[in-house]
């Protein structure tokens, strides 16, 4: 119900969709970036129906309190720690070995506020997981939602970020302010 709500709103607002992740993809890693505002969660909702991808994606644990949390399960949010050290990479990785189809989409920034670096649990994921990363996008200027080309890891985590911040560079968010291209390199620990 709610998605549906999302959608009409999508149109109503002048939005379209761009580019989709091909058919014949099973399993990736999704970037959604940049991420500056709620309404973001809204539009990626919305496009994801559009597009007929039936994503998993990485929430906070503290926004799964009812009645939000039932929204959120059911357009397949999966709740994360973020304050504490967990195996999250090594059991994603597992998921994707279990499964024949899965989209998992993740706020490489981590907030909708400007970072100077990104986290990179996707790379790792990804990596791990021998999955192409899609790098999805919501271009609030030209009100377009999309997907640029796969990108397959290199294992050189600098180069690919390079590629990442070269496509990013050029798509405007809803709260440009929030938003720190040059913070597109690896979060290393």
């Amino acid at each position: 119900m709610m998605t549906k709500l999302f959608c009409w709103w999508f149109k109503l607002q002048g939005w379209k969709t761009g580019e989709n992740i091909p058919a014949d993809v099973k399993k990736c890693v999704v970037i959604g970036a940049p991420h500056t505002s709620n309404w973001d969660f809204v539009f990626a909702l919305a496009a994801f129906k559009f597009f007929g991808v039936e994503p998993n994606y990485l929430a906070k644990k503290e926004l799964f309190w009812w009645p939000l949390s039932i929204l959120l399960k059911r357009t397949g949010a999966i709740s994360i720690e973020r304050s504490k050290s967990n195996n999250a990479v090594e059991d994603f990785i597992e998921e994707f070995k279990k499964k024949d189809k899965m989209i998992l989409v993740f706020p490489a920034e981590g907030t909708r506020k400007a970072v100077d670096k990104w986290k990179t649990g996707f790379y790792h994921v990804a990596q791990g997981a021998n999955v192409p990363v899609f790098l999805a996008y919501l271009d609030y200027k030209n009100k377009i939602a999309g997907f640029g080309k796969p990108l397959y890891l290199s294992g050189n985590i600098e180069q690919d970020f390079v590629k990442i911040k070269e496509f990013y560079k050029n798509i405007e968010p809803k709260n440009p302010s929030c938003f720190n291209v040059d913070g597109i390199r690896p979060k290393i620990k």
